[in-house]
């Protein structure tokens, strides 16, 4: 077992993959990781919100009515986040930036105080897909201000770029982190499976709602309980409904969803996340969605598995 670990995108990562006689890969862990760097580097130059020369970056600043090219990269995610947009019902909004840094969760951190009615008015006229065209690898901006976030999807976007660079070099076997964004493949060694820990939606402690085993996919989990903020006595998710302007307020604290490819999980579990419990528990059983939704009743975490979620995922062990 080959074990890798390193920083990105502002968090950790983890690569664990078996370099056995079933893998044609003559790399060594030092060339491999050198690859993954690499990839994560490009990655994070590109679709960044942080870095100010990043492609994003240099979009987001772009004027209005002028085309402004963009990588095959970026142009896949923000396709695939027009389409997850779709499915959601709008719940998952790439141009919802501007809110969340107005509500103190971007780049430029804490707000000094809460935004008012007429503030958040005025974000939310840039607010919407309507708001840019994405046509032959160029974007048009069609206001001025309107701003692309992809860090819902960016870093399972990248966890699934590490899979495909294992599977080129004949890694069959793995288990890649970036996150909390995590993809599995094959086995480890004795043919165990991966077991991936589901954490209790609590702030302030860790400790394991399921471990489950979830075949050769990817999983991703989303909740209000460890990025927010309370002021006056009154707690602000980071979460932020691209419909009211406004942080979710719901009693729905995560969600986890299992999809084919990272990007999709991640997307997806968010879109969940913001929908609230019963209009995203419709959505998983109308599209077939592998999701566990736990939602705090008084003082007890009640779950809900869809259909999707029972068929495609073992529960290894519940707490």
């Amino acid at each position: 077992m080959v074990t890798l670990n390193g920083q990105t995108m502002g968090t950790t990562y983890s690569v664990k993959y078996l370099n056995d006689d079933k893998a044609v890969t003559l790399l060594s862990p030092a060339q491999m990781q050198e690859q993954i760097d690499a990839l994560l580097i490009n990655v994070n130059q590109l679709m960044s919100t942080y870095i100010t020369d990043s492609e994003l970056s240099l979009l987001n600043k772009s004027p209005a009515n002028v085309a402004f090219p963009i990588s095959t990269q970026t142009e896949y995610v923000i396709t695939k986040a027009l389409e997850l947009h779709s499915i959601s019902d709008g719940m998952l909004d790439i141009t919802v930036g501007p809110l969340v840094n107005m509500w103190g969760f971007g780049p430029q951190k804490r707000a000094n105080k809460i935004p008012s009615p007429e503030q958040l008015s005025s974000a939310m006229a840039y607010v919407g897909v309507d708001k840019f065209r994405l046509a032959n690898s160029e974007i048009v901006k069609l206001r001025p201000n309107v701003y692309i976030d992809l860090s819902t999807i960016a870093k399972g976007y990248a966890v699934d770029e590490i899979a495909e660079l294992l599977m080129s070099k004949g890694v069959t076997s793995f288990l890649i982190e970036i996150g909390g964004e995590m993809r599995a493949a094959g086995a480890k060694e004795n043919d165990e499976k991966w077991l991936i820990a589901i954490e209790k939606p609590l702030s302030g402690q860790r400790s394991i709602q399921q471990i489950v085993s979830i075949g050769n996919n990817a999983i991703a989990t989303s909740g209000d309980y460890r990025n927010y903020y309370e002021e006056d006595g009154v707690r602000y998710s980071h979460l932020i409904s691209p419909i009211t302007g406004y942080p979710i307020t719901h009693n729905l604290v995560s969600v986890t969803v299992v999809t084919a490819k990272s990007i999709e999980a991640d997307g997806l579990s968010t879109a969940l996340m913001v929908m609230g419990s019963e209009k995203g528990r419709a959505l998983a059983e109308n599209e077939g969605i592998a999701a566990l939704f736990i939602t705090k009743e008084g003082e007890d975490f009640v779950e809900y598995q869809s259909k999707a979620f029972i068929q495609n995922v073992q529960v290894i062990e519940q707490n």
